[in-house]
């Protein structure tokens, strides 16, 4: 049994071992919400017992397994060319909680996962990662990538290739799995598609793939989905075709590619990222030829979807420990969340945090309608994805980075998660796109697919049915026709000098309207209230000289509120 230093007392408050589904009061109203509720029921042993490994030994395998990072080996003992990636026990067994025990990857294509007779909607998944991330962020690629390289093969890939591959994507079963991977990124081309130079030579029913490609997450996965252009077909992105790279050939042998090395990464060390050489590789065309960026896109889309998953859970992760600390914490005589400061820079934690949680709810949604062919849905989903992309990861950053502040000099010591927060926070805004591409691609959603006009009438919508101060419903009115009229002349202009500016006035608009819809579902005040801290701090202007109100913030921290929500107006 663990002994306790009596000289330390309770100076240094530890959350270790709290339940991170019990501890999130607004996560089983929201969960009610936007799931069934027979499916919301089904889930909540799940869901305890996924918070309850969050919050301790999840975290642990998470933090052994940041410290050992993967190695690469090239040649077994004998001599033979035989690449193998070796992955510290720490991180086989947090794959076998993701990819077995709850199976991520394989809910949204197949019943039976979780005990649930049909595939599970994306709300469900997306409530699982939400919870998993907040102790680990690396393992999360690979799920994803296997999760969206099984939608993109069902949707575009020949049937008997989908036939041979899905039952082993879906698998939970950790021997007869195949994870999967998206090779796309080379060194002269980045995000600049239209310039891939991987080569793509066509022989009989097969093709093989010559060429580099610079940054792989999981590069020893079963099946990856590559990008290469077809010999002899024309330059820029019509010449781009996809493509379904096997690990294993039939016979058994390796296919012709090699990792050339292991990235040395500053976050996400747990799972191993490297470069690929492409030496005449196997592979089968998925699709259409000439089409490969836009079929590819989709898998592009929902691992962005999934990003913002993932900064969504890490922000509610650095959150939940800066409320521990600042309830358990005193100094000067008193509890830091008492203190006015202190409040106000949870406050700043918290609301990115919110919105993000919301609009990731509010995606999985509109997913769900769209995968079952309602196309205003799909508009919809093409719009918030990356909105939720761009701004969340951007957001996660900041608030990784002020929570470490909260902790105080601990937080910047290895033994605690704050440090590898801040680390694999960064990533978030680099992978599947970078800021600016991602706020350039909700100006190409408005322009190609009216997701404008569709975001329009689903706020629309939000707002008659929520409960709200006229003041406030008034403001909201007046914010929209702001938004879609900033984000209408970013389009007219081509979406570079004011993607980000629309972007973002979009993404804080959608998530204050819909954190007010919830908040009128649920009867949360403190959701009504973060709702109008946006407003106040996102969407209005602010005089740097004149004094801030603070009875929002005060609102937050105060448990004998009340709950009459037609009567919360903080907008003057």
């Amino acid at each position: 049994m663990e002994t306790r230093d009596a000289t330390l007392g309770d100076a240094i408050p530890d959350r270790f071992g709290t339940n991170a589904y019990l501890e999130d009061q607004e996560l089983e109203p929201l969960l009610r919400l936007y799931l069934s509720p027979e499916l919301a029921e089904h889930l909540r042993p799940h869901l305890h017992r996924l918070g309850e490994l969050s919050g301790g030994p999840l975290d642990m395998l998470a933090q052994t397994a940041d410290h050992n990072p993967p190695t690469l080996e090239h040649r077994s003992r004998t001599g033979k060319d035989l690449q193998k990636i070796v992955k510290h026990p720490a991180y086989v067994e947090m794959e076998r909680l993701a990819y077995s025990e709850f199976g991520l990857a394989a809910m949204s294509h197949r019943g039976g996962v979780l005990g649930w007779e049909t595939s599970l909607p994306a709300a469900a998944k997306y409530a699982l990662t939400f919870l998993f991330v907040q102790a680990e962020f690396g393992l999360c690629c690979p799920v994803s990538m296997t999760d969206s390289l099984t939608r993109t093969l069902r949707k575009f890939g020949d049937p008997a290739l989908v036939e041979r591959y899905l039952p082993a994507l879906t698998s939970q079963d950790l021997d007869a799995l195949a994870q999967g991977a998206m090779f796309m990124t080379e060194q002269g081309a980045g995000s600049d598609i239209a310039a891939t130079a991987t080569i793509a030579r066509r022989e009989g029913d097969i093709w093989k793939l010559s060429g580099d490609k610079w940054f792989c997450s999981n590069p020893d996965a079963a099946l990856a989905m590559v990008l290469a252009r077809v010999e002899g077909a024309p330059e820029g992105m019509k010449g781009v075709s996809l493509f379904l790279l096997p690990r294993q050939l039939d016979d058994g042998s390796r296919n012709a590619y090699r990792i050339i090395r292991l990235k040395d990464k500053l976050g996400t060390r747990s799972m191993a990222s490297g470069e690929i050489r492409l030496e005449g590789a196997t592979a089968y065309l998925v699709g259409e030829l000439g089409r490969g960026f836009v079929q590819m896109a989709d898998m592009v889309n929902n691992s962005r979807l999934s990003n913002g998953v993932r900064a969504a859970g890490m922000m509610r992760r650095a959150a939940a420990e800066s409320l521990y600390i600042a309830r358990h914490r005193r100094a000067f005589g008193r509890r830091l969340i008492d203190m006015p400061l202190m409040q106000r820079q949870l406050a700043k934690i918290m609301l990115p945090g919110e919105q993000a949680r919301t609009i990731m709810f509010q995606a999985a949604d509109a997913l769900r309608r769209a995968d079952a062919g309602d196309g205003s849905a799909y508009a919809l989903v093409r719009i918030l994805t990356p909105m939720l992309k761009f701004r969340a990861c951007r957001d996660a950053r900041r608030v990784t980075g002020d929570a470490m502040e909260v902790r105080g000099g601990c937080g910047y010591i290895e033994e605690w998660s704050d440090a590898r927060l801040v680390r694999d926070a960064h990533l978030g805004s680099i992978w599947e796109g970078t800021s600016n591409i991602v706020a350039q691609d909700v100006i190409r959603a408005i322009v190609r697919e009216n997701s404008l006009e569709v975001l329009q009438q689903h706020l629309s919508t939000l707002l008659q049915q929520s409960t709200l101060h006229s003041k406030v419903h008034e403001r909201f009115v007046t914010l929209m026709a702001d938004a879609s009229a900033l984000a209408a002349e970013a389009s007219a202009a081509g979406g570079d000098r004011l993607a980000r500016q629309a972007a973002s006035a979009l993404y804080h608009l959608s998530s204050a309207i819909a954190m007010a819809w919830e908040a009128s579902k649920t009867g949360s005040l403190k959701r009504m209230v973060l709702a109008q801290l946006v407003v106040l701090h996102r969407l209005s202007l602010r005089n740097p000289l004149k004094p801030d109100g603070d009875a929002g913030v005060r609102l937050l921290f105060d448990d004998a509120a009340g709950t009459d929500l037609a009567s919360v107006c903080l907008i003057e």
